[in-house]
Protein backbone atom coordinates (compact mmCIF):
# COMPACT_ATOMS: atom_id res chain seq x y z
CA UNK A 1 0.00 0.00 0.00
CA UNK A 2 1.10 3.54 -0.67
CA UNK A 3 1.48 6.35 1.79
CA UNK A 4 -1.60 8.08 3.06
CA UNK A 5 -2.27 10.84 5.51
CA UNK A 6 -5.25 12.70 6.84
CA UNK A 7 -3.79 16.06 5.94
CA UNK A 8 -2.93 15.69 2.25
CA UNK A 9 -3.44 17.83 -0.84
CA UNK A 10 -6.18 17.12 -3.32
CA UNK A 11 -5.23 15.11 -6.42
CA UNK A 12 -5.54 18.26 -8.55
CA UNK A 13 -2.83 20.19 -6.73
CA UNK A 14 0.83 19.53 -6.23
CA UNK A 15 1.94 20.00 -2.61
CA UNK A 16 4.61 22.50 -3.69
CA UNK A 17 2.28 24.81 -5.57
CA UNK A 18 0.19 27.30 -3.67
CA UNK A 19 -2.31 29.78 -5.01
CA UNK A 20 -0.98 33.22 -5.78
CA UNK A 21 2.12 34.67 -7.37
CA UNK A 22 5.36 32.89 -6.56
CA UNK A 23 8.97 32.95 -7.68
CA UNK A 24 9.41 29.28 -6.82
CA UNK A 25 8.24 26.84 -4.23
CA UNK A 26 10.60 25.16 -1.78
CA UNK A 27 10.28 22.59 0.96
CA UNK A 28 12.75 20.66 3.06
CA UNK A 29 11.96 17.24 4.50
CA UNK A 30 13.94 15.88 7.44
CA UNK A 31 14.22 12.29 8.59
CA UNK A 32 14.06 10.10 10.62
CA UNK A 33 10.32 9.74 11.01
CA UNK A 34 8.88 8.46 14.31
CA UNK A 35 7.31 5.44 12.57
CA UNK A 36 6.24 4.19 9.16
CA UNK A 37 2.90 5.66 8.06
CA UNK A 38 -0.33 3.81 8.76
CA UNK A 39 -1.85 2.67 5.49
CA UNK A 40 -5.30 3.66 6.79
CA UNK A 41 -4.32 7.23 7.68
CA UNK A 42 -7.02 9.09 9.62
CA UNK A 43 -9.48 6.25 8.93
CA UNK A 44 -7.51 3.88 11.18
CA UNK A 45 -9.69 2.48 13.95
CA UNK A 46 -7.10 0.23 15.61
CA UNK A 47 -6.79 1.14 19.28
CA UNK A 48 -3.07 0.32 19.50
CA UNK A 49 -1.79 1.07 16.02
CA UNK A 50 2.01 1.19 16.02
CA UNK A 51 2.19 3.19 12.79
CA UNK A 52 2.27 6.97 12.44
CA UNK A 53 -0.93 8.90 11.76
CA UNK A 54 0.92 12.18 11.37
CA UNK A 55 1.97 13.91 8.16
CA UNK A 56 5.53 12.56 8.36
CA UNK A 57 8.35 13.34 5.94
CA UNK A 58 7.75 10.03 4.14
CA UNK A 59 4.05 10.85 3.74
CA UNK A 60 4.96 14.26 2.33
CA UNK A 61 7.58 12.69 0.04
CA UNK A 62 4.96 10.23 -1.25
CA UNK A 63 2.52 13.06 -1.86
CA UNK A 64 4.95 14.64 -4.29
CA UNK A 65 5.23 11.33 -6.13
CA UNK A 66 1.43 10.89 -6.23
CA UNK A 67 0.95 14.24 -7.94
CA UNK A 68 3.22 13.38 -10.86
CA UNK A 69 1.31 13.90 -14.12
CA UNK A 70 3.62 12.86 -16.98
CA UNK A 71 7.05 11.60 -15.94
CA UNK A 72 9.33 10.71 -13.08
CA UNK A 73 13.07 10.24 -13.53
CA UNK A 74 14.72 8.69 -10.48
CA UNK A 75 18.48 8.66 -9.93
CA UNK A 76 19.21 7.02 -6.58
CA UNK A 77 21.86 4.83 -5.02
CA UNK A 78 19.37 2.27 -3.74
CA UNK A 79 15.61 1.65 -3.38
CA UNK A 80 14.43 -0.78 -0.70
CA UNK A 81 11.54 1.10 0.94
CA UNK A 82 8.34 -0.76 0.07
CA UNK A 83 6.16 2.32 0.46
CA UNK A 84 8.21 4.15 -2.17
CA UNK A 85 8.30 1.04 -4.37
CA UNK A 86 4.51 0.90 -4.26
CA UNK A 87 4.17 4.56 -5.24
CA UNK A 88 6.55 4.08 -8.18
CA UNK A 89 4.71 0.97 -9.40
CA UNK A 90 1.35 2.76 -9.09
CA UNK A 91 2.64 5.66 -11.22
CA UNK A 92 3.90 3.20 -13.84
CA UNK A 93 0.54 1.38 -13.93
CA UNK A 94 -1.20 4.74 -14.46
CA UNK A 95 0.84 5.26 -17.63
CA UNK A 96 3.30 7.78 -16.20
CA UNK A 97 6.76 7.39 -17.73
CA UNK A 98 9.13 6.09 -15.05
CA UNK A 99 12.88 5.79 -15.60
CA UNK A 100 15.38 4.75 -12.93
CA UNK A 101 19.16 5.02 -12.70
CA UNK A 102 20.79 3.13 -9.85
CA UNK A 103 24.06 1.72 -8.56
CA UNK A 104 25.00 -1.70 -9.97
CA UNK A 105 26.18 -3.15 -6.65
CA UNK A 106 23.02 -1.98 -4.87
CA UNK A 107 20.67 -3.24 -7.59
CA UNK A 108 21.22 -6.87 -6.63
CA UNK A 109 21.46 -6.44 -2.86
CA UNK A 110 18.95 -8.18 -0.61
CA UNK A 111 15.77 -6.11 -0.41
CA UNK A 112 16.45 -4.11 -3.57
CA UNK A 113 13.30 -3.31 -5.56
CA UNK A 114 15.13 -2.98 -8.90
CA UNK A 115 14.29 -6.49 -10.15
CA UNK A 116 10.61 -5.88 -9.39
CA UNK A 117 10.68 -2.61 -11.34
CA UNK A 118 12.21 -4.39 -14.31
CA UNK A 119 9.60 -7.17 -14.17
CA UNK A 120 6.91 -4.47 -14.21
CA UNK A 121 8.41 -3.02 -17.42
CA UNK A 122 10.06 0.05 -15.92
CA UNK A 123 13.24 1.16 -17.69
CA UNK A 124 16.25 0.82 -15.37
CA UNK A 125 19.90 1.64 -16.06
CA UNK A 126 22.95 0.95 -13.90
CA UNK A 127 26.42 2.47 -13.81
CA UNK A 128 28.36 -0.83 -14.26
CA UNK A 129 31.52 0.62 -12.71
CA UNK A 130 33.55 -0.28 -9.60
CA UNK A 131 32.60 3.16 -8.23
CA UNK A 132 29.25 4.13 -6.78
CA UNK A 133 26.44 5.93 -8.58
CA UNK A 134 25.67 7.76 -5.35
CA UNK A 135 23.16 10.40 -6.49
CA UNK A 136 19.86 10.71 -4.64
CA UNK A 137 17.45 12.80 -6.70
CA UNK A 138 14.31 12.55 -8.76
CA UNK A 139 12.67 14.80 -11.31
CA UNK A 140 8.88 15.08 -11.39
CA UNK A 141 7.22 16.32 -14.58
CA UNK A 142 10.50 17.94 -15.65
CA UNK A 143 10.26 16.73 -19.22
CA UNK A 144 10.59 20.12 -20.92
CA UNK A 145 6.88 20.88 -21.25
CA UNK A 146 6.57 22.19 -17.70
CA UNK A 147 8.91 23.64 -15.14
CA UNK A 148 8.89 20.47 -13.05
CA UNK A 149 10.19 19.69 -9.60
CA UNK A 150 13.43 18.21 -8.31
CA UNK A 151 13.75 16.36 -5.00
CA UNK A 152 17.33 15.86 -3.82
CA UNK A 153 19.32 15.35 -0.65
CA UNK A 154 21.10 12.76 1.46
CA UNK A 155 18.01 10.50 1.60
CA UNK A 156 18.47 6.94 0.31
CA UNK A 157 15.11 5.43 -0.55
CA UNK A 158 15.32 2.83 2.24
CA UNK A 159 13.33 1.95 5.33
CA UNK A 160 16.45 2.51 7.43
CA UNK A 161 16.79 6.05 6.07
CA UNK A 162 13.12 6.72 6.89
CA UNK A 163 13.28 5.40 10.46
CA UNK A 164 16.88 5.68 11.65
CA UNK A 165 19.11 8.07 9.73
CA UNK A 166 19.49 11.82 9.91
CA UNK A 167 18.51 12.59 6.30
CA UNK A 168 17.20 15.48 4.24
CA UNK A 169 15.39 16.13 0.98
CA UNK A 170 15.16 19.55 -0.62
CA UNK A 171 12.17 19.98 -2.94
CA UNK A 172 12.19 22.87 -5.39
CA UNK A 173 10.77 24.00 -8.70
CA UNK A 174 13.40 26.70 -9.28
CA UNK A 175 14.03 26.41 -13.02
CA UNK A 176 17.87 26.62 -13.13
CA UNK A 177 18.13 24.01 -10.38
CA UNK A 178 15.64 21.67 -12.07
CA UNK A 179 17.44 22.15 -15.40
CA UNK A 180 20.83 21.27 -13.88
CA UNK A 181 19.44 18.00 -12.50
CA UNK A 182 17.65 17.38 -15.81
CA UNK A 183 20.98 17.68 -17.65
CA UNK A 184 22.73 15.34 -15.20
CA UNK A 185 20.01 12.72 -15.50
CA UNK A 186 20.02 12.90 -19.31
CA UNK A 187 23.82 12.62 -19.39
CA UNK A 188 23.80 9.53 -17.16
CA UNK A 189 20.84 8.00 -19.03
CA UNK A 190 22.91 8.20 -22.23
CA UNK A 191 26.12 7.01 -20.56
CA UNK A 192 24.77 4.03 -18.59
CA UNK A 193 23.14 0.82 -19.79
Amino acid sequence: MGCTASNTSTPQSNPTHRAGKSSGQHQVLFFPDPAMPCRYGDKCRRSHCQFSHERTSLVRFCQFLKHTKSSIDICVFTITCNELRDEILTLHRKGIRVRIITDTQQATNRGSDIAEFRRAGIEVKEDHTPHHMHHKFCLLDADGKKKGIVMSGSFNWTRSAVLNNKENVVVTDVKPVVQAFRQEFDKLWTEFH
